[in-house]
């Protein structure tokens, strides 16, 4: 196996529930039930069973198998989700000590991830219910603004765009939403950090972006810990 299709069976083999991991990456992989079903030729309810944890974990020849058929069903179409993940994907040597990256063993709302680190909702709540979130990265504020490149940049994602950014050593708001504004690639949902009252640009730039922006008194630690236990 190559380093994508270590991990991925790596994250599976790992997890509490082995089949919330493999609906998760077959959903970031953007393949259907019954795609799957079809390469590794078993039943659609085989798979839904084992992503509802209704079926034992599988073993190392199903995880296997399971891999490479994502990896193969993404080369057939041109191998973007592949591209995008070694694109997104940063070493822990490379984050640094200005943003930390993690992904859900399953993904959540972003009613929920609210709810979780007690946010109070600066722009479009309306939008809240309609994300789904596979992960969130920390960051410092003023270290990211000051101190990555361009280049870096899609690291921040980590496996995928659907993520929440949240950021800390914030003034205003207005700083992080610029930078959102301007990349050529945006998280779902913003949080910032310990604001009593956020910039009127950074609100606009998130409407116009239509990305949902939160507040949160909670502190990075609690934050993790919180999101850590999902």
């Amino acid at each position: 196996m190559d380093s994508l299709e270590e991990r991925i069976a790596g994250e599976i083999a790992m997890a509490e529930t082995a089949g919330s991991v493999m609906k998760k990456w077959r959903e970031l992989f953007g393949v259907s039930q019954i795609e799957l079903a079809k390469y590794l030729k078993i039943s659609a309810s085989t798979i839904s069973d084992y992503e509802g944890n209704r079926r034992a974990s599988p073993g190392v020849g199903i995880i296997k198998r399971f891999v490479k058929a994502l990896i193969t069903l993404d080369e057939q179409r041109g191998s973007e989700v592949i591209r995008n993940l070694q694109k997104f994907t940063a070493t822990k040597e490379e984050q640094g000590s200005f943003y930390s990256i993690r992904d859900f063993s399953t993904p959540i709302s972003g009613v929920d991830f609210a709810r979780i680190i007690d946010a109070k909702i600066a722009a479009n709540p309306g939008l809240l219910d309609t994300i789904k979130l596979f992960g969130y990265t920390l960051l410092d504020s003023l270290k990211v603004i000051l101190e990555i490149s361009p280049s870096e940049y899609p690291k921040l994602f980590g496996t995928t765009t659907e993520r929440a950014f949240v950021f800390d050593q914030v003034s205003t708001g207005r700083s992080p939403m610029v930078v959102i504004r301007v990349a050529p690639i945006k998280p779902k949902l913003v949080v910032i950090q310990n604001l009593d009252q956020v910039d009127k640009l950074a609100i606009k730039i998130a409407q116009i972006e239509k990305i949902p922006l939160l507040t949160t008194k909670l502190s990075t630690e609690e934050i993790r810990v919180r999101l850590n236990n999902i």
